[in-house]
């Protein structure tokens, strides 16, 4: 018995039938083991790379700024080289234009979106090389300097480093998408013990689906990425928050509309940044130099604010316990913003997660002291809105939501925060989708005329069934007939006209095969010929509880246009006749429904 339970009792003419059936839909295969199993190891490395690659970091940041030797994660913001210091960004930024050059052009940006274009554009194929050029080069960058954070380079490296295993192994390019997506979820879980975000991040920028044949490996590289960054590093939050009370109603509505502030401003550092690269773009300069230009607007404004100089996580983790004053509020939000703004506009290496949870944190802080001493009856903690502010202005940036709500909670680890940073990553989420089409990871893949997928919805097609579209006037021929009397018929007009593929019936009205109009005109067979000795292929069938979905996927695997459709229980006796046709106006008429009642509303709406 076949293991599809609407299929019907097995005999050697119906499975002869059943085989050019739909191959019946899954949700899971046995390959999925073998992914997933390839995800946890993935998971391990991107963990094993996060923390060479933060050493890395610290190594340069300690020789460039410290001169001496040591792999600890230091701030550049304790130097003491004066003016010197604006020459170590240049240096970087040398550097990196050169390995860009000579090396791979890929490793500029941040790399989120360079992923999402080998994902949509080159079936999740990455250059073996841009797997240790990338963390490289950015340690070079950042460790210099530069205002970048450390996951997007790790993201972008896990991801490669997925994308290599699925090069190098037999599987397909949705595997292959889903092993870079697994790598790339380790690396963000690496780096900051934010698993869910990390898994979230992956669904909205990466995978563009949520399906479990790709959830489940990416899931595992989370977990198992995580679980290894806690034996190396510990398992205390990125960034550790006093305790926080819950929020009253009217805190709740204030983040809200603080959610709209950062989501407006969310716009402005999206175009703000383009803006920048664009002009980068007129400079009379080969680009392998920009990343030097940037390198002094860098090395000038860390002369005069040493706290915007490199990743700024311990920026981050002051700005939400609420330690520093407007002053240096001010200044990372502005500051911060102009120099990253320029150096990621050079096309330098380094990551936007960082500096945005910082500019973003900043800006929540400053409005969030300004609500306490202004609006006191709001009884708004300024930490929270510090906390609300950086999740939103990615959110509003990037549009993923869920990952900006549950990073925010996962590095603080504060559960009275979820609440509040709903309200308002969800109202710069709703402004940045209504005032801006792109994105800051979309903008540039939308420059190329790529189009980005930002919306999953359920498939129409796999909700519409093939007894709801499929033509039940069938003109069906007798395997008896002759060659001589239907080619008479055909020229007489006998057949109509939209009929292209005629089931061919034996005397007990039993489906033998499909002849087309080609097949009869064109075949080289004495006239006196009948027409079950035409017939050299099997049947491409469908039943009546079949989806247009797996109806359509039959068509174009088999590179048809039309399907006989069958009786669930007797798979010989026909019911009707699927075209490519009937399938678009099934979905056609799905449309128009939705279409009228949306008008509808609309109308009603006005009024």
């Amino acid at each position: 018995m076949s293991s599809d339970p609407r299929a019907a009792p097995s005999t050697p003419a119906r499975d002869s039938l059943a085989a050019r059936m739909p191959r019946p839909s899954a949700p899971l295969q046995r390959r999925v083991l073998w992914i997933s199993l390839l995800a946890i190891v993935l998971g391990l490395a991107a963990a094993v790379v996060a923390r060479a690659l933060t050493m890395l970091i610290g190594l340069i940041t300690n020789l460039a700024f410290y001169g001496r030797v040591d792999t600890s994660f230091v701030s550049p913001a304790g130097n003491h080289l004066g003016l010197w210091v604006i020459v170590v960004p240049v240096i970087g930024g040398l550097i990196v234009g050169a390995m860009a050059r000579y090396g791979s052009r890929a490793i500029r940006g941040h790399g989120i979106p360079e992923a999402m274009e080998q994902v949509l554009l080159n079936e999740s194929r990455i250059a073996p090389r841009v797997t240790w050029l990338k963390p490289v080069s950015s340690a070079i960058a950042i460790g210099t300097g530069g205002p970048f954070g450390a996951e997007g380079p790790i993201i972008a490296t896990g991801g490669a480093l997925g994308s290599l295993i699925g090069q190098l192994l037999h599987v397909t390019a949705d595997e292959r998408k889903t092993l870079l997506a697994a790598g790339a979820a380790g690396g963000m879980a690496a780096v900051f013990a934010a698993p869910f975000a990390a898994v979230f991040m992956a669904i909205e920028l990466l995978l563009f689906e949520r399906r479990a044949r790709s959830l489940i490996p990416v899931t595992l590289a989370a977990i198992s990425a995580t679980g290894l960054r806690f034996v190396l590093e510990g398992s205390t939050p990125m960034f550790p928050m006093p305790g926080i009370a819950t929020q009253g109603l009217a805190a709740l509505a204030t983040c809200a509309v603080l959610g709209l502030v950062v989501g407006l401003v969310s716009i402005g550092v999206t175009r703000a940044t383009y803006v920048v690269e664009d002009l980068f773009e007129k400079l009379p300069l080969h680009w392998m130099w920009w990343p030097a230009l940037g390198g002094i607007a860098v090395g000038v404004v860390g002369f005069f604010a040493p706290l915007t100089l490199g990743v700024g996580y311990a920026n981050i983790a002051a700005i939400v316990t609420g330690t520093l004053g407007v002053t240096t509020l001010l200044a990372l939000c502005v500051l911060k913003f102009a120099s990253w703004a320029i150096a990621l506009g050079s096309g330098t290496s380094g990551g936007t997660l960082a500096p945005l949870f910082t500019i973003g944190g900043a800006l929540g802080g400053l409005l969030g002291l300004a609500a306490a001493h202004w609006l006191p009856w709001l009884h708004l903690d300024p930490r929270i809105a510090a906390v609300v502010g950086m999740a939103a202005l990615f959110a509003g940036s990037s549009r993923a939501l869920l990952t900006s709500v549950v990073f925010a909670f996962e590095t603080t680890q504060q559960p009275h925060v979820l609440l509040p940073l709903l309200a308002g990553c969800i109202t710069a989420y709703l402004l940045s989708g209504l005032l801006m089409r792109t994105t800051i990871m979309t903008e540039k893949l939308a420059r190329r005329g790529l189009r980005v997928p930002a919306d999953y919805s359920a498939d129409d097609l796999d909700q519409m069934l093939v007894r709801d579209a499929c033509s039940r006037e069938v003109v069906s021929l007798r395997a008896e007939q002759t060659i001589a009397e239907l080619r008479a018929w055909l020229h007489e007009g006998g057949a109509p006209a939209r009929h292209q593929g005629y089931p061919v019936l034996d005397t007990h009205a039993h489906l033998l095969g499909v002849l087309t109009r080609r097949d009869l005109l064109d075949v080289q067979a004495p006239a006196s010929a009948t027409l079950d000795t035409l017939i050299h292929r099997a049947p491409l069938l469908v039943r009546e509880d079949h989806s247009l979905r797996e109806a359509a996927d039959h068509m174009v695997a088999a590179d048809v246009g039309r399907l006989v459709v069958v009786d669930a229980d007797d798979p010989q006796r026909v019911l009707g006749m699927l075209t490519r046709g009937d399938i678009l106006a099934a979905h056609g008429r799905r449309m128009r429904a939705a279409q009228r009642m949306s008008r509808h509303i609309d109308l009603r709406w006005r009024r």
